[in-house]
């Protein structure tokens, strides 16, 4: 019998499909929304919020949403 240890591989981050802007609207206004892939956010302008991505997944959630200023 052999002792073995999984391979340990490092966290790769996860991509933000951007087939989801088709889909996807700001929960306030209804508008689409821009993508930021430096920040890792959806941006809506009318609502002046931007909802953070985690894991690859839009967390379109008013109070996890960031402020914005034009």
């Amino acid at each position: 019998m052999t002792d073995t240890q999984p391979t340990e591989r490092p966290e790769r981050p996860v991509e933000f499909d951007r087939r989801m802007l088709e889909i996807l609207v700001c929960p306030v206004t209804q508008d689409t929304l821009e993508y930021s892939a430096a920040r890792s956010e959806l941006i809506s302008r009318g609502a002046g919020l931007a909802y953070p991505i985690q894991g690859g997944i839009p967390l379109m959630l008013i109070d996890e949403a960031r402020r914005i200023e034009d």
